[in-house]
């Protein structure tokens, strides 16, 4: 159980799908009490999905109570000849939601899975906790539409029973004359024997005022069983605020005598502090004596370790300056090698210079000689040709 307001404890993942409804012709309506049986002709399924339903505890009104042990099929139904609309959820044989949507519900979403609507004709409220964000967003918005409907549904039926009390005070004004006119012209008699279509009219007319009238006084017994069902809501809610109210009266009283012990308390827990502020002063006196004393010992502690690092450090230091000149003799003769390389590096760079010049020198002198291989190569093809000319004269 949890407040109202809050959602249950998640119910189990696998439980719950939810999703569009079928069409008409795939799903079969569910099982309805006896008193119910004859509306089902006219009601067909206009949205379906699957929850845990959940209804307010009568007793105290605040705690959940699940009405269903695992998911279950909750659907709309829309019934067309009484033009209204009922949310319907069954659990085996047993129907647990029977709530007839009216333009004053509002469905709240107390959290991302589980949203919940009040139903004053049931005096209950309901609760549905779903698996998913997106199927809770799907049954609201599908709520909020269906109210709407039930709206413009009930406003038709009151302007329907307006334009019919309309219509029976015209009738019962034009009554009058036509007695007048029945005299003027003649008898009854004589009337019905030189009848007009215009009393045809008014006799279908008055039938139709007639059903319309009839119809307005079962909605008018309809909406004062509503209006008395609301009453005892009413009257309900009021013994739990008086309740409410009187239980917090006991709790102010409940709450004086608590602070007043509290005062109490106070005075004397001031009276104990005061007695034991001086022996908290000794007390910080022998401690801050206690916390000198240790600093000082770890002060001689740490001396004594500088002393001994000091002493090692002394043993250390020729075997230290061994080492310096061993590394210096090692340096000196790195330098000198170094010295060496970069002379062998010299030699070798001039080297490589004087060579890229031959190089260069012998290319040029190849070009030249390409040049003037390329000069006598055509000066024998021109010779080539002019014998070949000389022979064809010949």
């Amino acid at each position: 159980m949890c407040e109202v307001g809050t959602r249950p404890p998640p119910p189990a993942s696998g439980d719950l799908s939810g999703g569009e409804t079928p069409p008409a012709s795939a799903l079969s309506p569910p099982v309805l009490p006896p008193g119910e049986k004859g509306r089902e002709m006219g009601e067909q399924p206009i949205f379906t999905t699957r929850a845990h339903v959940f209804q307010i505890d009568p007793t105290t009104k605040k705690n959940w109570v699940p009405a269903s042990k695992q998911a279950v099929t909750v659907s709309y139904f829309y019934d067309s000849t009484r033009n209204s609309y009922r949310i319907i959820s069954v659990d085996g044989a047993k129907v647990i939601i029977n709530s007839t949507i009216t333009p004053n519900m509002t469905f709240t979403k107390t959290s991302q899975k589980f949203g919940q609507w009040a139903d004053s004709r049931a005096n209950t409220v309901f609760g549905l906790g779903f698996s998913s964000e997106q199927q809770l967003s799907k049954f609201a918005e599908k709520f909020q539409e269906v109210k709407e409907a039930a709206r413009l549904a009930r406003d038709r039926s009151q302007e329907k029973a307006e334009t019919s009390s309309n219509h029976s005070q015209e009738s019962g004004r034009e009554t009058p004359c036509s007695t007048r006119a029945s005299s003027v012209n003649g008898t009854d008699d004589e009337k019905a024997s030189h009848g007009t279509p215009s009393d045809a009219q008014l006799k279908t007319e008055n039938d139709k005022l007639k059903l319309a009238l009839a119809q307005s006084s079962s909605n008018v017994k309809k909406w004062e069983t509503e209006l008395q069902s609301l009453r005892d809501s009413n009257a309900r809610l009021t013994s739990a605020l008086q309740e409410s109210s009187a239980s917090i009266e006991h709790w102010k009283t409940q709450f004086s005598i608590c602070k007043e012990e509290n005062d109490q308390l106070r005075s004397k827990i001031e009276e104990l502090e005061e007695q034991c502020n001086e022996i908290d002063k000794e007390r910080e006196r022998n401690t801050q004596l206690s916390r000198r004393l240790q600093e000082l010992e770890a002060e001689l502690q740490d001396k004594e370790l500088e002393l001994e690092d000091l002493r090692k450090q002394g043993e250390v230091i020729p075997q230290l300056m061994e080492e310096c000149e061993t590394v210096s003799q090692k340096l000196q003769a790195a330098e000198k090698r170094n010295t060496d390389l970069e002379e062998k590096v010299r030699t070798l760079q001039t080297e490589v210079e004087e060579s890229r010049h031959r190089q260069n020198n012998l290319k040029t002198d190849l070009q030249t000689f390409l040049d003037v291989l390329d000069g006598k190569i055509d000066e024998l093809h021109d010779f080539r040709q002019g014998l070949s000319k000389l022979g064809i004269d010949n």
